[in-house]
């Protein structure tokens, strides 16, 4: 008994040391690691829009809209996000569109976060992506071979492909990984989607 006593309180006290230790850690990198994130959206934000002079975080809409919430699931976007938005402003205060942050949360291995920038008129300058945790050698390729066909393209919706792109809204597929390939291009989509029913839609009076 007396064993059994000692036994469990050698083990607590081995567990709440690790739990100081642990607890330590976290308040030395959260604020590293915050601020690495920070600097990485940064740069993702000039990456998806490169003219812009500053960016500016406008309030999402929608989410209290229960029409648009229904032709949000309607168009199958109920797996995708939009996590933030922000408003692209040239060196004269002229908007010029929109940087949208959005996550699927239908990648093979996990979310997928990117960030894409909309351009007034629709154009969509391009994704850049911030979090991806797919199969090496498949999903990963994402970042290669998705990535840079949706750059400059202005259309409503995208669609992929696994026999060649035929026109400017289709999207070749990543070879053997049609789950990373459909998550991606469904988060895009979304992404237009919101741009279209929230932010102006590529009206030319888009502010």
């Amino acid at each position: 008994m007396k064993s059994m006593i000692k036994d469990a309180a050698i083990l607590l006290v081995i567990t709440l040391f690790a739990g100081l230790i642990l607890g330590l850690v976290y308040q030395i990198t959260k604020e590293p690691i915050a601020q690495a994130e920070e600097k990485a959206a940064k740069e993702a934000y000039a990456e998806v829009f490169p003219d812009a002079a500053e960016f500016e975080m406008s309030e999402l809409t929608g989410s209290e809209d229960a029409d648009f919430a229904a032709r949000w699931t309607e168009a199958g976007f109920e797996g995708v996000d939009v996590e933030n938005a922000l408003t692209a402003k040239g060196s004269d205060g002229e908007t010029l569109g929109y940087v949208l942050t959005v996550t699927s949360h239908e990648g093979y291995g996990g979310d997928i976060t990117f960030t894409m920038g909309i351009r007034n008129d629709g154009t969509l300058n391009g994704i850049s992506i911030l979090s991806i945790s797919e199969t090496a050698g498949l999903g990963m390729k994402a970042e290669a071979v998705l990535k840079p066909q949706f750059a400059d393209k202005n259309v409503p919706a995208f669609t992929y492909t696994k026999t060649g792109a035929a026109s400017e809204g289709q999207i070749d597929a990543i070879s053997g990984a049609t789950i990373t390939t459909n998550a991606v291009t469904t988060a895009v989509n979304g992404g237009l989607f919101y741009f279209q029913e929230q932010l102006g839609g590529g009206s030319d009076e888009a502010e």
